[in-house]
């Protein structure tokens, strides 16, 4: 979506067995470090199942604004890196759009190299903090310029000899140890980083892959120390990339919710620090078995086949939300038809995503007639499994506030309510989820732009 798009508001409706094999498009984590790592890579990347959405081809604009040369060729994207270390200083501001994973991870790439550089984005990534990046990179030498309270546009200038550091994580925040473990590659000695609660590794598995020298160690309470040898040689790889988990978990809760269904995904990403969402599904009562669990590029891949369930709610594991943290809004829906209550702990980090989702999703579930309760760091949802009054009264429609995850996560409530539900726009669901509205209407839902 460009920054100036006219909003298109979607509205979905009760919809009957939903019904379909469908291969969901790549992970976005996985796709935005495989054009980062191509391109800091000496020889040809080579990506097929790469994520087309404008958030993935953002990150791919800035690596070919800083020197890498990246074309597609069929289903697959070539890409000649630079060499690490050998990035060049672009030559305008690298517009992000609305990717935070995108953006963060390429200041901690970029900054400490001694040039500057200028990171700018849309409204949404605009209002989102940065510090929690800036604030490691000043520690290793790195001069910031940036709107008040650390937040975009920013300009960063690496000094002549970054100096290596060792930083605890102080949140559990993958955007942030990837971005100490980038900004290592450019600087001499060892970087490291300690995680005291794990969270998703594509970094590490990723550079190890591309020939870093790296290694990984958790003690007897799980705090992980990651330590990185920088300025060492990365070379391309093949990548394969996995269906993306974020994106499955909303046919996959459609399937749940809408009776009559069963459903086939294939090509799931089922990393051990990605997979919170299903094991709380589970949980609830969902029926989803997992269909020839393999390994694929050092991930683990499995088939999901899902049909509808009756749920009922349950207190999700706090230590859980870090391996499902952009699943929440999803959970929030499927926990409306889930008899009984769900309590939802440790959210504090929904409130700095592309939106405050955690605002975004409790607003959005009382315009739509559900029954929840706001905290701090916490939501409450109480169920109704029929879906009886649920749905946008005429001439509502919910805010989604530029925030894919919340349109995708109501129009899949549209679904199984009583009464349609609107959201205010849809077009941002391009940014990660580009197939999303073929997919869905596909395999039998009801949902229709306003064109």
């Amino acid at each position: 979506m460009s920054h100036g798009a006219a909003p298109k508001p979607a509205t979905a409706s009760r919809s009957e067995n939903l019904k379909g094999t469908v291969t969901i498009p790549g992970d976005k984590s996985i796709s935005h470090r495989s054009f980062m790592f191509g391109g800091l890579a000496s020889g040809e990347t080579r990506i097929t199942g790469l994520l087309e959405g404008e958030d993935v081809i953002n990150t791919g604009r800035a690596m070919s604004a800083m020197g890498a040369k990246i074309r597609k060729d069929g289903d697959t994207w070539i890409i000649n890196g630079t060499g690490n270390g050998a990035l060049l200083a672009p030559d305008a501001p690298l517009d992000f759009g609305n990717a935070g994973t995108g953006c963060r991870l390429t200041m901690g790439l970029v900054g400490v190299y001694d040039f500057a550089s200028t990171f700018i984005g849309d409204a949404s990534l605009s209002s989102r903090p940065m510090g929690r990046v800036l604030n490691p990179l000043r520690e290793m030498g790195v001069q910031v310029e940036a709107s008040a309270g650390d937040k975009l546009p920013v300009t960063l200038k690496g000094p002549r000899t970054p100096a290596p550091i060792t930083y605890r994580v102080p949140m559990a925040s993958a955007q942030v140890k990837s971005a100490v473990l980038l900004a290592g590659l450019n600087t001499p000695g060892i970087t490291t980083v300690i995680e005291p609660v794990m969270t998703r590794d594509h970094t590490e598995k990723m550079l190890a892959g591309f020939g870093a020298a790296l290694s990984v160690e958790t003690d007897a309470e799980g705090v992980r120390t990651i330590r990185l040898e920088g300025r060492g040689k990365l070379v391309g790889q093949t990548i394969a990339v996995p269906g993306d988990p974020s994106s499955t978990a909303f046919p996959l809760v459609a399937a749940i919710l809408v009776p009559g269904s069963d459903i086939t995904i294939r090509n799931v990403l089922m990393n051990p620090t990605r997979t919170g969402l299903i094991l709380t599904l589970q949980d609830m009562g969902a029926d989803i078995e997992i269909l020839e669990p393999r390994l694929a590029g050092g991930e683990d891949v499995a088939d999901l086949r899902v049909r509808h369930a009756e749920l009922k709610g349950v207190t999700v594991p706090e230590e859980r939300a870090p391996s499902m943290i952009d699943e929440y809004p999803i959970l929030a829906i499927a926990a409306a038809f889930a008899r009984g209550e769900t309590i939802m702990n440790g959210l504090e980090e929904l409130r700095v995503k592309e939106s405050d989702r955690l605002s975004a999703v409790a607003n959005g579930l009382k315009l739509n007639g559900v029954e929840c309760v706001e905290g701090e760091a916490s939501l409450t949802v109480t169920g109704r499994p029929d879906g009886k009054g649920y749905g946008t009264p005429k001439g509502a429609s919910v805010r989604t506030h530029l925030d894919h995850r919340i349109a995708m996560s109501f129009l899949v409530m549209g679904l199984a309510a009583e009464h349609p539900v609107t959201v205010d726009d849809a077009t941002m669901i391009a940014t990660s989820f580009p197939e999303f509205m073929d997919l869905m209407t596909g395999l039998g839902a009801r949902i229709s732009t306003d064109s």
